[in-house]
């Protein structure tokens, strides 16, 4: 794994931009070889600064495409290498239609004639397909790979075996358990995976299987049930070892609130909430808000007449949520449901295909077109662009009596999109509550304004393809 600002990036993904950065480059310059032995040489050769400058712009503007059209993201839905490349393609193609139209203003040198964008194009799209259809399947499940020894046999460690086995995990091979523990019983592994002995080290097992990751799965780690001198002998050798919390915080980006302990939230890094970050959050907010509103304005005034003709009833949704602290707000929303969608006065969860919600209703949750009234309320300071979704105090009571840490989550302002929305699919049950909620901590426990800006980016892709939209 690869840290930014406290994010968590796996080094198969960073290989993924690196790869598509680097194939662009290239790209660009061959065509622009090509074109100028066609044309027979010419002022805008390959080893002039205005091509070397448009490779070099091509080779950062296809990976923030790509970042837009959600390549790089891997979630509750994570996608095919088919699916991948659909996109990388989709990607480029934006890419080089921008990036042509803004070089032929920017360079004078660059020709103009139609030959060069499609030589370009070309080989940007053959390089792409080839690194990522051929190369990028072998080279990521490479860097992905990882054999995981699991110290201790009871229930915690059964189950992130079962989780390790998922689709979601399936890079990490589990080579056995090692008990710890007197009282650590092998009896329900079953024989789907090896306990070793005690007779054999730690150090031994992690040498003879090619371990490279020693995860600790035991609740109760004092009074001698965890060999903690094998496991620091392991350490200093350069094999990395984390309890479970740690493990599922870089691995998933979530943080279990089932293999969770105060402890590990009070001295773990993280939670950075200082001057600073928020000045720069509330900076970010206002710039951002601003800038979203101004270019939403026109899809607002459009939404609010088709909800008019539609259905009587007014066209902002006015709720009560909780916020920062857990002050309560008004959050404001585009109204998606009948004006009697509670008309007995109790908070219903929302539910996947709701029968309540209006024809444009449906349209405008599956593009998030509801949400924009909440950019006001970001200009207010009572939301951020970016934190955990806000929820009802009805559901908040409910859900803290339920979901240990819950409250954690009202330390940062709620924000209009979150890491919970662009990584997990759609939920309305108490289930999905402490899913979207293990979410939720990982981004207040890591929270920085580049995972902000990765968010925003996450999210266009999130609402272009309608990917678990509530």
């Amino acid at each position: 794994m690869f840290r930014v600002f406290q994010h968590h990036i796996s080094m198969a993904t960073l290989a993924e931009l690196l790869a598509d950065s680097l194939t662009s480059f290239l790209a660009i310059l061959l065509g622009v070889a090509t074109f100028t032995h066609l044309r027979g040489g010419g002022a805008f050769a390959m080893d002039t600064p205005e091509a070397l400058w448009c490779a070099v712009g091509f080779a950062l503007m296809v990976p923030l495409n790509c970042g837009l059209f959600g390549v790089y993201r891997d979630g509750a839905e994570r996608k095919t290498q088919k699916d991948k490349l659909v996109r990388v393609l989709l990607a480029c193609v934006f890419a080089i239609a921008i990036g042509f139209v803004v070089a032929d203003r920017v360079i004078p040198e660059m020709p103009s004639a139609s030959g060069l964008p499609m030589l370009a194009a070309i080989y940007l799209l053959g390089g792409l397909a080839l690194v990522r259809g051929v190369l990028m399947g072998s080279v990521r499940t490479s860097l992905s790979e990882q054999r995981i020894l699991i110290i201790g046999t009871g229930k915690e460690a059964r189950a992130v075996a079962a989780d390790l086995r998922t689709r979601r995990l399936r890079t990490h091979t589990v080579v056995g358990f090692y008990p710890a523990g007197d009282h650590d019983s092998a009896a329900h592994i079953g024989k789907r995976f090896t306990v070793f002995p005690r007779t054999l080290s730690i150090v031994d097992v992690i040498h003879r299987h090619q371990v490279d990751q020693v995860i600790v799965a035991v609740k109760e780690q004092r009074g001698g049930n965890v060999p903690m001198e094998q496991l620091l002998t392991a350490r200093i050798q350069g094999v990395p070892v984390m309890d479970l919390a740690a493990f599922y915080e870089c691995t998933t980006g979530e943080v279990p609130v089932d293999s969770l302990k105060a402890s590990w939230l009070v001295y773990g890094h993280g939670f950075a909430q200082g001057r600073t970050r928020k000045a720069l959050k509330r900076a970010f907010d206002i710039l951002s808000s601003s800038i979203l509103l101004l270019i939403a304005s026109p899809v607002m005034l459009l939404t609010a007449i088709a909800i008019k003709l539609e259905s009587e009833g007014p066209v902002i949704y006015r709720q009560e949520r909780v916020g920062l602290g857990g002050k309560i707000f008004m959050c404001l929303k585009f109204r998606s449901m009948r004006t009697d969608a509670e008309k007995d006065g109790v908070a219903v969860w929302a539910k996947k295909n709701d029968s309540r919600v209006t024809r444009v209703g449906a349209f405008i949750r599956k593009t998030r077109i509801d949400e924009l009234p909440q950019i006001i309320s970001v200009l207010k300071g009572e939301m951020s662009m970016v934190g955990p979704r806000p929820e009802r105090p009805s559901f908040v009571e409910q859900l803290k009596q339920q979901i240990p840490y819950y409250d954690i989550r009202h330390s940062v302002k709620p924000g209009v999109t979150g890491w919970a929305q662009v990584r997990y699919s759609y939920g309305a049950s108490l289930e999905d509550a402490l899913h979207k909620h293990q979410y939720d901590l990982y981004y207040v426990k890591n929270n920085s304004l580049f995972l902000d800006l990765l968010i925003l980016f996450e999210t266009v892709s999130v609402v272009i393809f309608r990917e678990g939209a509530q």
